[in-house]
């Protein structure tokens, strides 16, 4: 099929949402499908770049759309829609409420991938329309929690098929034949020694301060932060030394083409999550969140250490993972530990989370996502 993306991320950048996008864009290219990803933007990226930046294998094209933002995303959303009409879709993939209800308006099936509440003024009002349309339409959500809320916040009476939870995934292949630990640290030039490790950004509720307090505690094992943004990484670094904290190590941002190579450096992962997390957009995902980092740590291999939230627990089992309460050092202490003692744990608990992301590839994702769209059609 013709595919036409829609998406309010830049391109190419650092954001965790800009990595999900492009990750969906590129299943659906891999599976076969003629695919243009439209991005807001007036500086367009050589594909070399973006491939590098993401760690893609099937091209496909992306075009960048100056937008106005005195118009929010409507001035977007509507240049957008012109131009994916231009192409002549035979389907329109969005994250954008706007560009959905005008992609439907225009007759074009039309997929819609939520990761939050629908929220302001006018949002509500959209989300009605794009639910009652008449033409093929399909709408994601990343968790069963989202999607529980999104039943309660609009009163539905659904069928399960109509809203489908489509969790995030992985790139399997991109994990194949990872070094262990030791030559991996090596490779990297990292500091031999039982590391915990973790990847992602540094916003307010991805535990911080609680790896900081453990670090403090632990001398003995080696922390490992990757990612952030200069400004956070540069901050993280001058409080730590002013602490006299030594085992931690911050890599600042990585492409995420060799992030495997880093995860894998690690014996244990961490997701220290808070009670509240922000995004790169602010808000709280908290208890609506589907982690992207949950199913790379799941797909490199080693052992996953996590705060016991719900939505956690759509994926994650005790067989999986080991839960602490989150914001509870002494719980994490003993549960760290505790794990860095016990190497047939440590084996068991990758093993089974290496088996179950197997369930979670972003193409599988993909094909899920336009079989539910193409049942719609199919009984009207």
């Amino acid at each position: 099929m013709r595919i036409v993306c829609i998406a309010a991320s830049f391109i190419p950048s650092k954001t965790a949402n800009s990595i999900q996008v492009v990750k969906v864009a590129h299943a659906l290219a891999a599976s076969g499908h003629e695919v243009t990803l439209l991005v807001p933007g007036d500086k367009p990226a050589a594909w070399e770049a973006i491939r590098s930046h993401y760690g893609l294998t099937q091209q496909f094209e992306v075009r960048w759309l100056r937008e106005n933002l005195t118009f929010r995303r409507y001035d977007y959303s509507f240049k957008a829609v012109r131009e994916a009409r231009k192409m002549q879709p035979d389907l329109v993939y969005t994250w954008v409420l706007q560009a959905a209800v005008l992609s439907l308006y225009k007759k074009t099936p039309t997929v819609l991938e939520i990761h939050d509440r629908v929220l302001g003024r006018l949002g509500p009002w959209l989300f009605r329309q794009f639910w009652h349309s008449r033409t093929p339409h399909q709408l994601l959500t990343n968790t069963d929690a989202l999607r529980q809320a999104l039943i309660a916040a609009f009163g539905l009476t659904t069928d399960p098929d109509e809203i489908l939870v489509a969790p995030n995934g992985v790139e399997l292949e991109r994990y194949q034949n990872l070094p262990d630990t030791v030559a991996a640290r090596q490779k990297l030039g990292l500091p031999e020694g039982f590391t915990a490790g973790y990847t992602g950004h540094f916003y307010t509720g991805r535990g911080m301060d609680l790896m900081v307090t453990l670090a403090k505690a632990l001398p003995e094992i080696q922390f490992l932060w990757v990612g952030g943004r200069e400004p956070d990484v540069a901050l993280w670094r001058e409080r730590l030394e002013k602490q006299g904290i030594k085992n931690v190590f911050l890599t600042g941002f990585v492409d995420n083409a060799i992030l495997p190579q880093y995860q894998a450096a690690s014996d244990v992962l961490l997701m220290p999550y808070g009670t509240r997390i922000a995004g790169s957009g602010g808000g709280d995902s908290a208890t609506i969140a589907s982690p992207m980092k949950m199913f790379e740590y799941m797909a490199a291999g080693r052992p996953i250490l996590t705060s016991d939230l719900p939505v956690i627990h759509e994926v994650l089992d005790e067989e999986m993972a080991v839960f602490c309460p989150p914001e509870d050092p002494s719980a994490w202490e003993q549960a760290l530990t505790a794990l860095q003692a016990d190497p047939d744990r440590q084996h068991r608990l990758a093993r089974a989370s290496r088996a179950a992301v197997s369930h979670y590839t972003w193409q599988a994702r993909a094909e899920r996502a336009l079989a539910g769209l193409f049942s719609e059609i199919d009984r009207e």
